[in-house]
């Protein structure tokens, strides 16, 4: 019983909680209507009356623990036949009785049921309010003994129903309310998952995409170098291809454990070999130590993202990284035409964007230039 108790959602343990309460004090009431019913017809009606209150909340999907797909209508439609019966019986009853016991207790029984059903059937119904206010009325009418009296009933009975009613919705509400936090929840554990996809795409797109660039490069390279008869540096290439193929293996692995390390001056000094080998000079302006502490990760990726989108969307000749205090830079010249939607520059703004930096793009057909900004650092 308690592992069945703890592996239940909140959500399930609170409307559990919610049901057991509703029935329990709908019982209790049932049977303290009986005990004061006064003859056995009346305490045997008030009982079938309760039974058919208790039948109505039951079945009622917001109280169920899993609701069924298919509510079962006819048995709300019987209940509320059986509450009508009772009450119409009662109301029969003070009209052909001739003990005043027996009109006595008709007419608490007839009462009794009209807050019966508006405890199970009312809070159910499209009207209900109106449907409150119409069956105040009409039990005050059914079973006042004058116009004052009918009058008073009439106004208890509206008072009584109206709490009863209230108590029912609030009830409602809340597991309502809580169902939605439930849904909430779920959605944005989904999100999660979604947001730490796309991460994972967005690291693996930028370490596969500047090893594949360097590697692609080099390969030409070396090819080039062996036609020549320049067997010697296509070797030297090679074996640096080879290097960087295992360093994007180690890379991935890394990132598969789910850690991101990426050094700022490592990567800056990978940029200007692999610029170096496309033919493409890269003067660094600046100390990359002059970078905040806090914005040196995301520095190192917009290296990494730079010199990739150099090799990959250029004729590049010269490049110029420049860094500051307030922010850093990547220009160089020959680009192939505006930078368009470039997945990669989508991923930086992704990584920028929490830690308060902001990413720069524009391009001539002269000059291409990447500024990332952190004025508030």
């Amino acid at each position: 019983m308690t592992s069945w108790w703890q592996a239940l959602p909140g959500s399930a343990k609170f409307r559990l909680y919610s049901r057991i309460t509703l029935q329990m004090g709908l019982v209790v009431t049932v049977l303290a209507m009986a005990a004061t019913a006064g003859t056995v017809w009346s305490a045997a009606g008030l009982l079938v009356a309760g039974l058919a209150a208790i039948a109505a909340v039951e079945l009622q999907p917001e109280f169920a623990l899993s609701p069924p797909k298919q509510p079962w209508r006819w048995v709300f439609l019987c209940a509320s036949v059986i509450l009508a019966v009772v009450w119409g019986a009662s109301a029969v009853a003070i009209r052909l009785a001739t003990s005043e016991p027996v009109v006595d207790s008709a007419r608490l029984t007839g009462i009794y049921v009209a807050v019966l059903a508006m405890f199970s059937v009312v809070p159910f119904a499209r009207r209900r309010w109106w449907t409150v206010f119409g069956l105040s009325v009409a039990t005050g009418l059914a079973f006042g003994t004058s116009p004052p009296a009918g009058a008073l009933t009439a106004l208890v009975t509206f008072l009584v129903g109206g709490f009863v009613v209230g108590t029912t919705l609030l009830t409602m509400w809340g597991l309502r309310v809580v169902a939605e936090l439930d849904r909430a929840k779920a959605v944005e554990a989904d999100l999660q998952v979604a947001e730490e996809r796309l991460r994972f795409a967005r690291d693996l797109h930028d370490i596969v995409g500047r090893g594949f660039s360097a590697i692609a490069v080099k390969s030409e390279l070396a090819a080039a170098l062996s036609r020549s008869g320049e067997a010697e540096r296509a070797a030297a290439e090679m074996d640096e291809v080879k290097t960087l193929a295992v360093e994007s293996m180690g890379q991935m692995r890394t990132l598969v454990r789910g850690y991101r390390g990426i050094d700022l001056r490592t990567e800056v000094a990978g940029a200007r070999s692999l610029l170096s080998a496309v033919g493409c000079g890269l003067v660094v302006e600046g100390d990359p130590a002059a970078v905040p502490a806090r914005f040196h990760e995301v520095a190192a990726w917009v290296v990494r993202e730079g010199t990739t989108n150099i090799v990959e969307h250029s004729a590049a000749t010269s490049a110029t990284l420049a860094f500051g205090a307030s922010g850093m830079s990547l220009r160089n010249d020959r680009p192939h035409g505006p930078p368009g939607e470039r997945s990669g520059l989508r991923g930086l703004a992704e990584r920028l964007a929490p830690v308060g930096a902001t990413l720069g793009a524009r391009g001539t057909d002269a000059e291409f230039v990447l500024e990332i900004l952190w004025e508030n650092a």
